[in-house]
């Protein structure tokens, strides 16, 4: 069920909008609680001071601070906001405030009315916990000891407590208050407040944020599913075109339709399998063109192998004529399977490279001593430019006489008798040298000099053929500086000849 990923996204973000609304919720109710229940505790406070100040004279009451006390009389009202104390037939004991006993038996006969509009109940308890005053006529008379916040009073402290009413039940706040005659407890007051207006309030509350819960669980909903939609489509699109291309469709292309993750994840895809169908048509044509490769020489040899045992032998000028054919052709052949074996090597990152610091200057040389012979014959000087004190690098010295001794064979070959090749050294950084082999030959035309270097290519294939090329040359160039950490490069103008270059790591002491 859960295997979707549109549907987990979802879920996940339905799940935080449940998780946010819902403490938010708690936050806010059990905030708005806390304020209209220590709202009601304040209130209850200043009709616990009004009562005693009214009905017991010259006597203090404990928790904070309190206003100044007033003179109670027989029959008196007083008006504090919303609160409204009214006694009737109290027989205060004579004397001036305050008193100096502390007999509140005269209160059991008072009859006693608050008017607020919380509707508290009052309750006067004696220094015993004995109920003298109910307003409501119900504990009159009644010992309250056993009740905790009674038992607080009892003690100095004023107290404060909630009842909740259980299941059907009334929910109230309970406070007690210490009334103290020079430090002496003579009284407690005991209020009782219903709540019922602070538990409408939160019902209401919570009524209504159910609503707007259930809209941003909606809404959420939506746009989760667009959201998720726009991440599991171009997903689900990728993996369809990962599975064809899985099968053998090289050709799959996804569309890219943002700039985001997603987006560079698909023009990643869409690079990844242009690149796959180069080396798939590269390797075809690495397969046709070796095939090709072969099958010369091979063919070669087997029409002089048969031509010969059918009595071409007998003839000794026809016959050394075609062994030595075929033994250059053999030799084609070993060079052909020798530079295919260290292609592959080199694509498989196995060159063993021994390597040392090498003058490449004096490299430079041997080279053109051992193709002297060769630039000879096609009438081509070869001559080193290097510069005083060039820096040795860190190299292969037979890979790098190979890197040059191709780069050197291929300018003769195309260079006109007369010509020039010249190798020059310097240093590019104060990390590479740089080597460049050039030549006065036609140069590269544009069309062909981006194909330069790819395998088995030629610019001019039947002289290359001719001359026993294989067009791997500058290919093994490449490969070989590229091993070394170098770079090789090809600079061509038709009709200016050719510059080909490389650089090598210099030898850092």
């Amino acid at each position: 069920m859960f295997s979707s990923l549109r549907l987990r996204l979802t879920l996940s973000y339905l799940a935080v909008i449940v998780l946010a609304m819902g403490l938010s919720a708690v936050l806010i109710l059990s905030f708005v609680e806390h304020y209209f229940l220590q709202a009601t505790e304040d209130s209850l406070v200043a009709q616990a001071r009004l009562t005693a100040q009214t009905l017991i004279p010259g006597a203090a009451t404990a928790g904070p601070a309190m206003d100044a006390q007033a003179p109670a009389y027989n029959t008196v009202q007083q008006n504090r906001g919303d609160i409204a104390l009214q006694t009737g037939n109290v027989s205060l004991p004579p004397g001036d405030i305050p008193l100096a006993n502390e007999d509140l038996s005269y209160l059991s006969d008072a009859s006693l009315q608050l008017s607020t509009q919380l509707q508290t109940r009052i309750r006067v308890l004696d220094a015993w916990g004995t109920v003298l005053v109910d307003s409501q006529q119900e504990d009159q008379g009644a010992s309250l000891l056993a009740d905790p916040l009674v038992a607080r009073a009892m003690t100095g402290e004023h107290a404060s407590g909630t009842d909740r009413g259980g299941p059907g039940g009334e929910a109230l706040m309970h406070l007690t208050m210490p009334v103290l005659r020079e430090g002496r407890l003579v009284a407690v007051i005991y209020l009782s407040q219903p709540l019922r207006d602070v538990t409408a309030v939160l019902y209401d509350l919570r009524t209504l944020w159910l609503l707007p819960t259930v809209i941003a669980l909606v809404l959420s909903g939506v746009v989760g599913l667009l959201l998720s939609g726009a991440i599991a489509n171009p997903l689900r699109r990728l993996t369809d075109a990962a599975g064809a291309v899985a099968r053998g469709s090289l050709e799959q292309q996804v569309p890219v339709r943002s700039r985001d993750e997603v987006g560079r994840l698909s023009q990643a895809f869409n690079e990844m399998t242009a690149r796959l169908r180069a080396a798939r048509q590269t390797q075809m044509d690495f397969v046709a063109n070796v095939s090709h490769e072969l099958r010369t020489p091979l063919t070669s040899i087997k029409g002089m192998v048969e031509t010969l045992r059918g009595g071409a032998a007998d003839d000794p000028e026809v016959r050394d004529r075609f062994l030595e054919t075929a033994e250059s052709e053999t030799d084609r052949l070993i060079r052909l399977v020798q530079d295919l074996l260290l292609l592959s090597r080199a694509d498989s990152e196995a060159l063993d490279l021994r390597r040392e610091a090498v003058d490449v200057a004096e490299l430079a040389q041997a080279t053109v001593v051992q193709m002297a012979p060769q630039a000879e014959a096609r009438q081509v000087r070869l001559h080193v430019e290097a510069v005083a004190d060039a820096p040795p690098a860190w190299v292969d010295p037979d890979r790098i006489v190979q890197v040059l001794v191709n780069l050197v064979d291929n300018a003769i070959k195309y260079s006109q008798a007369g010509g020039t090749v010249s190798l020059r050294l310097d240093a590019e950084s104060e990390r590479y040298v740089r080597v460049q082999v050039c030549d006065e030959g036609a140069g590269i035309p544009v069309e062909h000099l981006a194909r330069v270097g790819e395998r088995f290519y030629r610019a001019d294939r039947a002289r290359s053929r001719a001359e026993g090329g294989t067009g791997l040359g500058l290919a093994i160039a490449q490969a070989l500086v590229e091993a070394h950490g170098g770079r090789l490069w090809v600079q061509s103008q038709e009709g200016q000849g050719t510059v080909v270059g490389f650089t090598l790591p210099r030898f850092s002491r």
